[in-house]
């Protein structure tokens, strides 16, 4: 994966386990927060809704210069995120969580399951 050449972070940016557990919809994988991942799983009403989110998470992304991998099955889509550059999960993984979480409440999306 490519760096994030706008990376910042000092061990003040840190957040704890606790406030990416705080996460409602988001499964955090790996030991900690060092080779941790955030991903969230969404389903919408068809194609074109799950296309105009992942339209409007893509400017997000863009604006922090944080990308997700990310994939589209029809209705569904998967998002994974971690700060590549740093090998870990990092402030910057919060906010863009917290940014999906926001998109997917307007284009009323459920939990895949």
């Amino acid at each position: 994966m490519a760096a994030c050449p706008n990376a910042s972070h000092t061990v003040s940016d840190q957040p704890t386990l606790q406030d990416f557990d705080r996460l409602n919809d988001w499964q955090r994988s790996g030991d900690g927060l060092d080779g941790g991942t955030l991903t969230r799983e969404l389903r919408f009403a068809h194609f074109r809704a799950a296309f105009a989110f992942m339209a409007e998470v893509a400017l997000v992304a863009e604006r922090q210069d944080h990308h997700p991998d990310w994939s589209n099955r029809y209705n569904r889509v998967t998002l994974s995120i971690t700060s590549h550059d740093v090998g870990r999960l990092t402030d910057r993984d919060l906010r863009f969580a917290r940014a999906v979480d926001a998109i997917a409440q307007r284009h009323a999306a459920a939990n895949a399951s």
